[in-house]
């Protein structure tokens, strides 16, 4: 009775050990899985999970993962492919579309031009212009080309963007950091509006901290941020337009807030998605793209960007890292 009872425990040990010796085996598997899974969840590889623990369905179920990961690979393969023909698509029929319209241009400042004299010469032939009287028809003629020309500018300015964008994303744009007097650049940049803001009969507070604020930066981009924001605010702001620019520690914030009737809270979360726009109808010449760049610059440049709505006042925040300098602690 005793000798079975030994064999009981013997058998006992054997089974505990085997079973032991399994759930470390089991351990080390999904240890080492998931460090496999962490490595290929940072890097861009063909490696597959590997198997040293060929116990029940372990293997199996390693294969079929190995299997889902080769297919994700496809796909993503599939899709960074079809990402780069978009781009490089974008980016011709940019150039392709803006060549015409560059010729347009030039015509209608010669036809502009042509206006102010009672006959044109071209190749030695002479065109009689339609006479009028008083000068109005010239005068309405005059008005006619303006509004061509100005149709031409907005259609140049939105692929401009398209491009430019296509051109960020295809990782072909520069960026070349120097020290910038970011209070000279802003004030420069927003003085180039003054005209848009007369013709919405209003002016823009305008408020710049007095001591500089320098910052590394690539002046071109920088311009295209500080534009693309002021833009932003004439298509889709109503009035109370306020541009700042204060010192924050070690930041340099640069702001731009308007009253607004086209923009909600709900618009926030994506207003910097490249395409989105709150104008559903299309109606006020924006390609959804200013605020998409203006995100994409200021990362490249090392800054922040964010946007938030309070009451009808929209604003969009940018803060720059400063470069210290002694005027700073006196």
């Amino acid at each position: 009775m005793l000798g079975i009872l030994y064999g009981i425990i013997i058998i006992c040990l054997v089974v505990i050990g085997i079973l032991w010796m399994r759930l470390r085996l089991y351990k080390g598997q999904i240890h080492r899985m998931k460090e496999e899974l962490s490595m290929l969840h940072k890097e861009d590889t063909n490696y597959r999970l590997s198997s040293y623990c060929r116990i029940g369905e372990t293997e199996e179920m390693i294969q079929i993962l190995n299997e889902v990961l080769q297919e994700y690979r496809e796909e993503m393969k599939r899709l960074r492919n079809e990402n780069r023909l978009y781009k490089e698509s974008i980016t011709s029929i940019s150039h392709d579309i803006r060549t015409p319209l560059t010729s347009a241009k030039g015509y209608t400042q010669m036809l502009s031009g042509s206006m102010r004299f009672d006959n044109v010469y071209t190749d030695s032939t002479q065109i009689d212009t339609i006479p009028a009287e008083n000068g109005l028809l010239v005068e309405k003629q005059q008005e006619y080309v303006k509004k061509i020309e100005q149709r031409i500018d907005d259609v140049t300015d939105m692929l401009n963007q398209l491009f430019e964008y296509a051109r960020v994303e295809a990782g072909e744009l520069e960026f070349l950091p120097e020290r910038i007097n970011l209070n000279n650049l802003f004030a420069e940049t927003i003085s180039m509006f003054y005209n848009n803001f007369v013709m919405k009969n209003c002016e823009p507070v305008v408020e710049i901290v007095e001591t500089p604020c320098y910052i590394y930066a690539d002046k071109r981009a920088l311009i295209r941020v500080i534009e693309n924001l002021i833009k932003n605010a004439l298509v889709h702001g109503t009035e109370n337009y306020i541009f700042s620019l204060k010192k924050s520690g070690a930041r340099a914030i640069l702001s731009v807030s308007n009253r607004t009737d086209s923009i909600e809270e709900k618009d926030i979360a994506y207003i910097f998605d490249r395409f989105y726009t709150t104008d559903q109808s299309r109606t006020r010449k924006t390609t959804g793209l200013g605020l998409a760049i203006v995100k994409r610059f200021t990362s490249q440049m090392g800054g922040s960007v964010r946007a938030f709505l309070e009451r009808d006042m929209f604003t969009i925040e940018i803060e720059f890292e400063q470069i210290i300098s002694f005027s700073d602690f006196h």
